[in-house]
C-alpha cells in the first residue's frame, strides 16, 4: 500500500466517534466524573476514546460554555502519567497535536531526531502544509526554521526538503527511463565510489513519487545486486541513514512501517510510551485497522496482545479501547 493511499481509506479507521453525538450530556459525564474528591477515570475513558477528534471539539467547547473551565486544563489536573499523556493527546486537533510532537522534540538540550523524521517522512503535502500552519500559530515560529536551528548537515538537509512535501504524486504516473536514470544516479553516488554523494539520495528520495521510487528500487536492485535499503546501512549511518531509510519504508508499505513504529515501542525493557500514544493517537482516525493487520502479519501477535503485555492499569484501558478488536 502505497503511503499517499493510506489515508483515505474508511476501512482503516478504528474511532469512528458516536453516531447518536451530543455533546452536552458528554461534557456533563465528565463533569462528574472529575467532580469531589477521586476521579472516574473508567467514564473518561469511555466518552474520549469512543468518539472522534471532531466530537472531543465540540464536547471541549460545552464543557466550558456549561461549567466555566477548560476540559483540557481540568483534565490534567485531575490524572496523571501515562494515562494523562494519552488523554491530553486525544484532545489536541490532529495537526495541532502533530505540531507540539515536533515542538517537544525539540525544545530543551537534546533534539529527538527519530520523531521529527517520523512524522516528516510519513505525512502528505497537505498533512505537512495544515501541520505547519498549526505549528506556526501555537509557537509563533516557522517550523522549518526551528528545525534549521536544530539540526544539521545532511540531517537538516534531508529533512527541510521531506517538509517541502514534494513526494505527492497521485497521478501513479511513472517514467521508466527517468527511474532507470534515478537507479543509474543513485549506485554511482554510493556502491560505486569511495565515499558517498548523500545530496543525490536525498534529492531522489525526497522528490520522487511513491510510485516512481518504487520502480526506482527494482531498477537499483538489478544494477547494484543488493536493496537500496542495504546500500543506505552500508554507505551511511545515525540519524541520516534513519532518514533515508524511513522514507523508503514509507514508499514501500506505510502500514508496515507505523507496525515497526509500534513494535519498536514496546519491545524489549520498558516502554517507548511517546512512540506508543503519538501512533496509535495520530492514526486512529486513519488506518489504524490496516496498521494492526500488518502488525499481526509482521510479529504473529496482535497489537492488542502486545499492549495488555506492556502496559497496565487506565492507561491500558484506554489504549486497547483506541485500537479496538483484534484483526
Amino acid at each position: 500500500m502505497a503511503w499517499w493511499k493510506a489515508w483515505v481509506e474508511q476501512e482503516g479507521v478504528t474511532v469512528k466517534g458516536s453516531p447518536h453525538f451530543s455533546p452536552d450530556p458528554d461534557a456533563e459525564i465528565l463533569y462528574k466524573a472529575m467532580k469531589g474528591i477521586g476521579t472516574n477515570e473508567q467514564a473518561i475513558t469511555d466518552v474520549l476514546t469512543k468518539r472522534s477528534n471532531a466530537q472531543r471539539q465540540q464536547i471541549s467547547k460545552s464543557f466550558k460554555a456549561q461549567f466555566g473551565k477548560d476540559l483540557t486544563e481540568t483534565l490534567k489536573s485531575e490524572l496523571s502519567g501515562k494515562f494523562e499523556r494519552l488523554i491530553e493527546a486525544l484532545m489536541y486537533p490532529p495537526y495541532r497535536y502533530e505540531a507540539k510532537e515536533l515542538h517537544d522534540a525539540m525544545k530543551g538540550l537534546g533534539t529527538k531526531e527519530g520523531v521529527i523524521i517520523e512524522i516528516l517522512a510519513s505525512r502528505t503535502k497537505h498533512q505537512l502544509r495544515e501541520i505547519m500552519k498549526a505549528y506556526e500559530e501555537d509557537y509563533g515560529s516557522s517550523l522549518e526554521e526551528d528545525i534549521q536551528a536544530d539540526t544539521s548537515g545532511y540531517l537538516e538537509r534531508i529533512l527541510v526538503c521531506l517538509l517541502q512535501g514534494s513526494r505527492d504524486d497521485v497521478s501513479g504516473f511513472v517514467d521508466p527511463g527517468l527511474a532507470l536514470q534515478d537507479a543509474q544516479d543513485l549506485y554511482a553516488a554510493g556502491e560505486k565510489i569511495h565515499g558517498t554523494d548523500e545530496m543525490k539520495f536525498i534529492t531522489i528520495l525526497c522528490t520522487r513519487s511513491a510510485t516512481h521510487l518504487m520502480r526506482v528500487f527494482e531498477e537499483y536492485e538489478k544494477i547494484a545486486n543488493k536493496s537500496i535499503e542495504d546500500s543506505i546501512k552500508s554507505e551511511t549511518h545515525g540519524s541520516l541513514e534513519e532518514a533515508m531509510l524511513t522514507v523508503v519504508k514509507c514508499t514501500r508499505n506505510l502500514h508496515s512501517y507505523f507496525a515497526e513504529r509500534l513494535h519498536y515501542a514496546m519491545k524489549g525493557a520498558g516502554t517507548r510510551d511517546g512512540t506508543l500514544i503519538r501512533n496509535i493517537v495520530s492514526r486512529s482516525e486513519i488506518d489504524l485497522n490496516l496498521i494492526k493487520g500488518q502488525f499481526k502479519k509482521m510479529y504473529g501477535k496482535t497489537l492488542s496482545s502486545m499492549i495488555m503485555d506492556d502496559t497496565s492499569g487506565d492507561y491500558k484501558n484506554a489504549l486497547l479501547s483506541l485500537v479496538g478488536s483484534d484483526p
